[in-house]
């Protein structure tokens, strides 16, 4: 998109409803004057992400405004729900700022400190900060609850990442359904040497769901009926599953490799020029063009929505980290002050245009629309302001954890050829059910 065209499509996505944002007043408006908290230490526990790495290189600024140092400790995504669960059993007070995804929240609610008074004092709009997708993750009463227990620092809508050159080359569009992938897959696969699309189907903290949500709700399922109980297993929970896990066993237009795959291999095998296409999140779009993990250029790379079920709408599933305070924490004062400087749209802002980095992640409504960041990522933030509107999250309830579990090692004994789709479902179903009764 050009920058002209980026402009307009973000003022019309303003003028179409998109919530008008509050302010910046800057980062040191909303800090108390006088550095009350001066030589106070901060510990952070986040997960390894680039763009905490960029934050972490911008504490010498809030230590001249605050005199307050941070000290940020990482774990990998892999070990983070176990060390947070044992930060909440032991009651500890080592960290005064957790790093918590939406999934694992309900579960962990217990840990953080409600932030109201704090931003009411401050004077900071949530509602008009952040899309209303992400908010909900920073919420207690699973998502639904009057405390905002957090900030929503990074999270994510999908993409269908694709091969430009070699579209162009063999005349194909950007898939716009499943079917549209599999195909396009099967020509790729026929007339290059490589696979079509990379799927990830290996067990991963549930990342090999990620990519089926969206096949069971373009299908009309979905994980949970009204009453809270496993729907996963009704007919077109059956047939989405089914055809996620054709695209491998059936038309093999992703590699057999897939079957253990977890997201960052996926996001690999395309990197490294041997597939053409990864359903992914946006995030990832780094790792496709940095030359120091891809053997792709940037003009190599594109993308477009997530495919959808023919007839049906795209949908995307949203995937939202927040900071909050460990309510055990005795410095919440001076993590609040961190928390407020670290939000401010600018720090965002300054991240995604930082020419260093090929960061993406937008949380702001702000942002998303910021013209700057737009013409720099070809409107991707357009697109993600837009499907955040309608976008979905899974349920948010305590037992999460343990569906998780199951359900993603259902995934993977599918994938792995050993057992049949509707009868592996109804046992998942049956352990989802003993669990949500517990």
């Amino acid at each position: 998109m050009k920058r002209r065209n980026i402009l307009q499509v973000t003022a019309a996505s303003v003028g179409a409803g998109m919530a008008p944002w509050a302010f910046s007043q800057g980062s040191a408006a909303a800090l108390k004057p006088g550095k009350p908290y001066a030589g106070v230490e901060v510990n952070l526990l986040t997960v390894v992400a680039p763009q905490f790495k960029a934050h972490e290189a911008k504490l010498a600024e809030f230590e001249a405004l605050t005199g307050i140092k941070v000290k940020y400790q990482y774990v990998p995504f892999g070990s983070t729900r176990e060390k947070l669960t044992a930060e909440l059993v032991g009651q500890s007070a080592q960290y005064d700022v957790l790093s918590v995804m939406d999934v694992w929240g309900p579960s962990l609610y217990n840990l953080f400190e409600p932030l109201n008074g704090m931003l009411a004092e401050k004077k900071i709009d949530m509602q008009a900060r952040y899309p209303s997708a992400h908010l909900r993750a920073a919420r207690d009463g699973n998502g639904n609850g009057k405390n905002v227990l957090g900030f929503p620092i990074r999270g994510h809508v999908q993409l269908m990442f694709y091969r430009k050159d070699i579209f162009n080359q063999l005349g194909l569009k950007a898939p716009a359904t499943w079917n549209d992938m599999v195909e396009a897959g099967k020509v790729i696969q026929s007339k290059t040497n490589m696979s079509g699309v990379a799927m990830y189907y290996g067990k991963t903290g549930g990342q090999n769901l990620m990519i089926w949500f969206n096949y069971l709700w373009g299908m009309g399922g979905d994980l949970l009926d009204a009453k809270g109980q496993p729907a996963f297993n009704s007919p077109a929970g059956v047939a989405a599953t089914q055809a996620y896990m054709d695209v491998m066993l059936k038309h093999k237009a992703a590699p057999t490799a897939s079957a253990s795959f977890n997201e960052t291999d996926a996001v690999n095998s395309m990197a490294q020029g041997k597939s053409a296409m990864v359903p992914v999140w946006w995030w990832r779009y780094a790792s496709l063009v940095d030359p120091k993990t891809s053997t792709l250029k940037p003009e190599q790379v594109a993308f477009a929505p997530l495919p959808s079920m023919p007839g049906k709408e795209n949908t995307t599933y949203t995937n939202t980290w927040f900071y909050g305070i460990n309510k055990n924490s005795k410095k919440k004062a001076a993590a609040m002050e961190f928390l407020t400087w670290l939000s401010d749209p600018e720090i965002e802002r300054s991240v995604l245009l930082d020419k260093s980095m090929n960061e993406v992640v937008a949380m702001q409504t702000k942002n998303l629309l910021d013209g700057d960041v737009n013409a720099r990522y070809n409107g991707m933030h357009v697109f993600g302001a837009q499907a955040l509107k309608g976008a979905k999250g899974t349920p948010l309830f305590d037992q999460w954890p343990q569906v998780s579990d199951i359900l993603e090692a259902t995934i993977s004994e599918l994938a792995a050829g050993q057992k049949q789709v509707k009868p592996a479902l109804d046992e998942a179903a049956a352990k989802v059910r003993r669990i949500m009764r517990a």
